[in-house]
């Protein structure tokens, strides 16, 4: 029985570390239920992997757009920005005024001293430790 080597797979992904990242990546996808597109031949999952990879079964660009998307953990949208209301700050009375198209709106935010502030951390309690880390 003739066994897969990185040289099968070198043609078609030419970075091998590129390779590995890939192959290990399409292994845990067949580990969690992906349907595989060769005959299995009692092999194991990375040598399913790489045998997909170097019978062109699974495209190496499709593979690793796949594994980027499930790296990201924020996917950053593209939104137009929307107009911005004026913001004026008023230091007499320590509050901030936002002028948005007309209206005016009054926010002002509390002032804590550093007595009260390091009083405060104090008394936070840290959270309870669980074995789950």
């Amino acid at each position: 029985m003739a066994r897969v080597t990185v040289e099968d797979c070198i043609d078609k992904v030419e970075n091998r570390f590129e390779l590995v990242l890939l192959a290990g990546h399409r292994a845990r996808l067949i580990s969690q239920g992906a349907p595989i597109t060769v005959d299995r031949d009692n092999d194991k999952n990375p040598v399913v992997a790489l045998r997909e990879i170097a019978d062109e079964t699974l495209s190496p660009g499709d593979l690793k757009e796949d594994l980027i998307h499930s790296l990201q953990k924020h996917v950053e949208v593209d939104e137009p920005e929307a107009d911005l209301p004026e913001v004026t700050a008023d230091a007499s009375d320590a509050a901030t005024t936002i002028e948005a198209e007309g209206e005016e709106e009054n926010i002002t935010f509390d002032r804590m001293s550093e007595e009260d502030l390091l009083a405060g951390i104090e008394g936070l309690v840290p959270p309870e430790k669980s074995d789950d880390f």
